[in-house]
C-alpha cells in the first residue's frame, strides 16, 4: 500500500530536535537548507499527553525504531561547479502502533549542534512511502547539493539524520543513522601525438585531472595524484595499464612510450574519498 505522508512545514510545528535549528544555517556567503517539520496534524499527536520522545544519536525508550536509511542506493554523491544534483533518500522505521510519517536530513560538522555544520534538508513536503506491514513504513524523499552553497572542504563523509513519527504519538530521531559520501566531480583529458608515428618511434602523452573547485566554481588541477596510462589496441575489448603516472602542481599529465600497434591510449585515475574515478575518452593512434 502506497501513502502520500505530508511533512509541511507550519506554525507551532513539533519541534525536533534536530529540526529545530535556526531556519539556515550559514557559512560565511552560503546559506543551507530550511527544515520542515512534521505537520500540525502530526506535530498535535506527538504533542499530547500520551507522546514520547526519543532523540538524540542513540535513541532510547518506546518501541519506535528507524531499521534502514541510504542515500542514492549507497553510492556516493557528486556535485561539479554550476548545477545542483538532487540525490534520493530511502527510509524505514517501524514501531507497534505503526509509523505516521519520516523525515530526512544531511549534514556534515564536529557535531549536530554545532554552529559550523553543514545541515540539507529534505525537499519534499510530502513524501511517496510505502507500507511494508502494519508496524513498518518506508519513504522516499530528495536532498539537493547546491555548488554554490559549498565549499570544498564539506567534500567527504557526511551524516544522514533521520526522524520518524509513530502512530501512538511516540518520535524518535537519530543524528547518524545512515552515513554518505560527497565527492568533488573530475575531469581528466589524454592526447597521443604524434599522429600518425612510425612504428618503434616515441609517442608523447599528455592530459590533465581537474575537479570541481567549490571556493572558485571552476575546474582546478588534482595535483600529486597517481594516474594510470592505459592501452586498448585495436580490435581488443579492454584496456591494459602501461605505467603510472603522477599528476603534476597544476594537473597536468605527460609521459612518454615507444609507438608498437594501432590502438587507443587513455589515462585512468581511480578516484580518493572527496573525488570519483574518471577515464579520459580513448584517443586513437595509428601506426605506420
Amino acid at each position: 500500500m502506497r501513502i502520500r505522508a505530508t511533512v509541511a512545514a507550519v506554525s507551532g510545528a513539533l519541534a525536533l530536535s534536530a529540526l529545530a535549528v535556526p531556519a539556515a544555517q550559514a557559512d560565511g556567503d552560503r546559506s543551507w537548507s530550511v527544515p520542515r517539520p512534521f505537520s500540525a496534524s502530526q506535530s498535535s499527536k506527538a504533542e499530547s499527553g500520551k507522546a514520547k520522545h526519543s532523540f538524540g544519536a542513540t535513541a532510547q525508550g518506546g518501541s519506535a525504531l528507524i531499521t534502514h536509511v541510504v542515500l542514492n542506493g549507497g553510492k556516493p554523491a557528486v556535485a561539479g561547479t554550476k548545477t545542483p544534483q538532487t540525490y534520493g533518500v530511502s527510509i524505514t522505521a517501524t514501531d507497534d502502533s505503526g509509523i505516521t510519517d519520516v523525515y530526512a536530513y544531511v549534514w556534515k560538522g564536529a557535531s549536530i549542534d554545532d554552529p559550523d555544520s553543514i545541515r540539507i534538508y529534505q525537499n519534499e513536503d510530502v513524501n511517496d512511502c510505502t507500507a511494508v506491514d502494519a508496524t513498518t513504513l518506508t519513504c522516499k524523499m530528495t536532498v539537493t547539493f547546491d555548488p554554490a552553497m559549498l565549499h570544498n572542504s564539506a567534500a567527504g563523509s557526511w551524516k544522514i539524520g533521520a526522524a520518524a513519527l509513530a502512530n501512538d504519538g511516540e518520535v524518535i530521531e537519530n543524528h547518524t543513522a545512515g552515513k554518505t559520501s560527497l565527492q568533488r566531480f573530475s575531469k581528466l583529458t589524454v592526447n597521443a601525438s604524434p599522429e600518425p608515428v612510425e612504428k618503434g618511434k616515441t609517442l608523447t602523452v599528455t592530459g590533465k585531472l581537474t575537479r570541481a573547485n567549490w571556493d572558485t566554481a571552476t575546474y582546478k588541477g588534482y595535483t600529486n595524484q597517481p594516474v594510470k596510462l592505459q592501452f586498448r589496441e585495436k580490435g581488443a575489448t579492454g584496456y591494459t595499464t602501461v605505467k603510472t603516472v603522477t599528476s603534476s602542481s597544476t594537473g597536468t599529465l605527460k609521459t612518454t612510450v615507444k609507438a608498437s600497434a594501432d590502438g587507443y591510449w587513455r589515462y585512468s585515475f581511480a578516484g580518493t574519498s572527496t573525488t570519483p574515478a574518471v577515464s579520459a575518452v580513448g584517443d586513437f593512434v595509428d601506426v605506420k
